[in-house]
């Protein structure tokens, strides 16, 4: 048996999950927190779900609504082990972007002829597909693709190596980077490369896995300038990594950014436009989340 919390609380809320504190240092049964937005017409109304392994005391539940002012509805409840799984892959059904399709062992079935399937099940990283963040990335490659082909490629906050893995598939002759600050992401996405029969290492066809925040680590370094880079994070990390990131776009690299709100977008906009980024195409003003891409101009 294990046993969720469950509470309601604002988008504000909701959106501050990646920046609280390892919640493993702070209890003996840490557990797995997710987010979502059980219903678009009500934007700012988010369902928070903690999965323990054991009941969680008053302690456990004092310090996970702690973290989250808005809450409200709070309520603890035993899970079957047979729900478990129905509730760890909910609303993972497949999702299509052109070739791509993203789907989960149960959904092998879907699976046509032509497609690029990627395996990805629900887990610890960030990144099933299932959100419009990564759908509106999958998405850009799928228009990119239609324009142009990629060698040298880097994926920042790769969570599950979705966005990796996707790239690698429609450049098959780019070598991939892909990085996360979280060493549990790269586990994760290791393990989704080897499901998707993806190779790792440095050399072109291969996608190299780095712990890295921001684009610091060496192999990031090294490789740069990249033709593409994929950044589906949130908007302030996005706009304190502008000028960093901004310095390892090649001229005529494109840069593609996700995880931020329509509200914000001109403001990334903008971080980017003073380091030389500009929109290739219109922004998608009408968008929850929008996804930019922005380019460098060619040298003169």
């Amino acid at each position: 048996m294990s046993w969720t919390l469950s509470l309601r609380c604002n988008r504000a809320d909701a959106e501050a999950l990646p920046h609280l504190p390892d919640l493993a240092d702070l209890l003996d049964d840490a557990p797995t927190l997710n987010v979502e937005e059980p219903d678009p017409s009500q934007p700012d109304d988010w369902l928070l779900t903690a999965y323990f392994n054991e009941e969680p005391d008053a302690d456990a539940v004092a310090l996970i609504t702690g973290f989250f002012p808005s809450a409200r509805d709070l309520a603890v409840a035993e899970l079957a082990d047979a729900d478990w799984t129905t509730m760890s892959q909910r609303g993972l059904e497949p999702v299509r972007a052109g070739r791509f399709l993203v789907h989960t062992a149960d959904h092998r079935d879907a699976i046509r002829p032509g497609d690029w399937p990627l395996q990805i099940e629900a887990g610890l990283a960030f990144g099933t597909g299932q959100h419009a963040t990564t759908h509106g990335c999958l998405k850009a490659l799928v228009d990119l693709g239609k324009i142009r082909r990629f060698r040298n490629i880097a994926d920042i906050g790769t969570g599950t190596g979705v966005l990796a893995m996707a790239a690698a598939r429609a450049n098959r002759a780019a070598r991939v980077v892909a990085s996360d600050n979280d060493p549990i992401a790269i586990e994760v996405a290791a393990e989704n490369l080897a499901t998707n029969q993806f190779f790792a290492g440095a050399c072109a066809g291969r996608i190299a896995l780095a712990v890295a925040a921001g684009v610091h680590a060496p192999i990031l370094r090294g490789r740069a300038p990249y033709d593409l880079v994929l950044a589906n994070i949130l908007a302030a990390p996005l706009i304190a990594l502008a000028r960093d990131l901004s310095a390892v776009i090649a001229p005529r690299g494109v840069l593609v950014m996700a995880g931020l709100l329509d509200s914000q977008q001109r403001a990334v906009a903008n971080a980017y436009r003073r380091h030389g980024l500009i929109p290739a195409g219109a922004m998608d003003l009408d968008s929850e989340w929008p996804c930019l891409v922005l380019t460098r101009k060619a040298q003169q």
